[in-house]
């Protein structure tokens, strides 16, 4: 209808001057400050189990764990509101069925045999006063030939979540936004399509691919490491790929304790002994680096292979696994707050302004 057509208009028009307004006029390169400010932080808090059962309910967790996750990243939601869930559910419904239908026109809240949408609060996962409530996105489907009293069954689902977001950036944004960047999603591609669809014209939002960057993956390797002092993470396993012809995989594995004797010697070797007690909580960039480095070494030597010249491109262990293609597992409810809050970081700094 035109009438959406001049909302829509309308709705970007009022993101782009608030961007202005929160961010000061786009420099010639189309960069603002803030965009060029931003990095990825050089230092961490090492993670710490948590037993957040306490605080997510169990059928929820067991949707987030042991189940591998595509990622991607969501500029803020304008006008998004969670007590609007129910009506949500009811429109990304008749959305999705016509969609499937190839356009006919559905009736919002009338019957949907096909698929069936739920939105609701997957309460737990906020850890600061600025993150929003976490989002918990469910089709449900019947198979064709299924019997009437057969229950349906999920053939996708998806989450919206800032945890430990950047404050300052969440502080700054206009009333009107919501801001979820982390979107992680399962199922069908046809049905992630359609609900990244409806979100965009819903909310004037924009969706883009969360690759895990070579730098998330090494600090996924040191935090994982670090995390066998207190669970055992079984091994660690890397997965590299060299640029020779034909391309060569290497798959590198070192066992939990090693590679724990290793990590510890870094830490003990880092410049900063001189720190607080407080600050031992704490992992560098710079001791991640080294810590790689030394794998690195130690495959040369007994390989005479240069994994350096390569690229890492997937990393292992008991508590999860993560691709350089954007897919994650946790396998690990008690890591998940700190997993999870480094991807949030790299969401907010793949999205553009």
């Amino acid at each position: 209808p035109h009438s959406g057509v001049v909302k829509r208009r309308s709705k970007s028009q009022s993101y782009r001057r608030s961007i202005r307004t929160c961010f000061g006029v786009a420099s010639g390169l189309g960069l603002t400050p803030a965009l060029t400010a931003r990095r990825m932080n050089t230092s961490r808090k090492a993670p710490r189990s948590q037993n957040i059962t306490e605080k997510v309910k169990p059928e929820h967790l067991e949707l987030l764990v042991k189940t591998e996750w595509q990622l991607s990243y969501v500029t803020p939601l304008y006008q998004f509101r969670h007590t609007q869930l129910k009506s949500y559910s009811r429109q990304l419904s008749a959305f999705i069925a016509a969609e499937k239908q190839e356009g006919l026109a559905v009736e919002v809240g009338g019957l949907q045999n096909t698929f069936k949408v739920s939105f609701s609060v997957l309460q737990g996962l906020a850890e600061t006063s600025d993150d929003p409530e976490t989002v918990l996105i469910q089709v449900q489907s019947k198979p064709m030939f299924a019997r009437q009293e057969d229950p349906p069954k999920t053939v996708w689902c998806g989450w919206l979540s800032c945890i430990n977001g950047n404050p300052e950036y969440l502080q700054s944004l206009p009333k009107d936004f919501t801001c979820l960047p982390l979107f992680c999603s399962k199922g069908a591609e046809d049905l992630s399509s359609l609900v990244k669809s409806w979100l965009q014209r819903t909310f004037d939002c924009c969706f883009g691919p969360l690759d895990i960057n070579q730098t998330t993956l090494q600090w996924l390797a040191a935090l994982w490491t670090n995390c066998h002092m207190e669970t055992n993470i079984q091994n660690l396993k890397m997965i590299w790929t060299l640029p020779v012809l034909p391309p060569l995989q290497v798959t590198y594995t070192v066992d939990s304790d090693d590679v724990l004797d290793l990590w510890r010697s870094t830490r003990e070797s880092s410049a900063e002994k001189s720190r607080e007690a407080e600050d031992e909580v704490c992992i560098d960039f710079s001791e991640v680096t080294r810590f790689m480095q030394g794998l690195m070494s130690h495959f040369y030597r007994h390989f005479r292979v240069d994994l350096s010249a390569g690229e890492l491109n997937q990393v292992s262990s008991a508590l999860g696994s993560a691709k350089v293609n954007g897919k994650i597992k946790i396998s690990s409810s008690r890591y998940l707050i700190s997993i999870f809050s480094l991807l949030t970081e790299c969401a907010l700094l793949k999205m553009p302004i």
